[in-house]
């Protein structure tokens, strides 16, 4: 890490600059080795992390952090792809609700792309010794 005399705000655009330099890393090896962005893979994550492996487009898209419209693209591009890791559906109560789910085949690709992420992140949070930072979560919660 940087000079500890460095004022907190050069130490935050430390740490963004050490996201934005993981989130590469992580796209890159994603992208190489399971066919996923890093936001499809967001996608597959936060969908298995429901008890009922769906969710309404609009809750989606708060979880990655896109735009309406980018999050139904980027459903689409991942349909299109044709590996059957989502499926979309309409509310059946609602017409105008989207809800997408990941398939079977969906939380086996999220699980081996999750083993690269955890090596990356592994490796990179031990370069840096945030080790010891997530070893109490308490004091980075919201």
């Amino acid at each position: 890490m940087k000079n500890p005399t460095l004022p907190l705000f050069e130490h935050w655009l430390y740490l963004n600059q050490y996201h934005a330099q993981i989130e590469q890393t992580l796209e890159k090896n994603l992208t190489a080795m399971h066919d996923l962005s890093l936001k499809e893979f967001y996608v597959l994550y936060f969908l298995a992390q429901k008890s009922e492996k769906q969710l309404r487009l609009q809750d989606l898209q708060e979880s990655v952090g896109l735009s309406q419209s980018a999050m139904s693209r980027l459903v689409s591009r991942f349909e299109a792809k044709g590996c059957g890791v989502l499926e979309r559906r309409t509310c059946e109560t609602d017409r105008r609700g989207v809800y997408t789910s990941i398939t079977k085949k969906g939380e086996e690709k999220l699980n081996e792309a999750m083993k690269t992420v955890d090596q990356i992140l592994a490796q990179r949070f031990k370069e840096c010794n945030l080790e010891s930072l997530f070893a109490q979560p308490d004091k980075i919660t919201p």
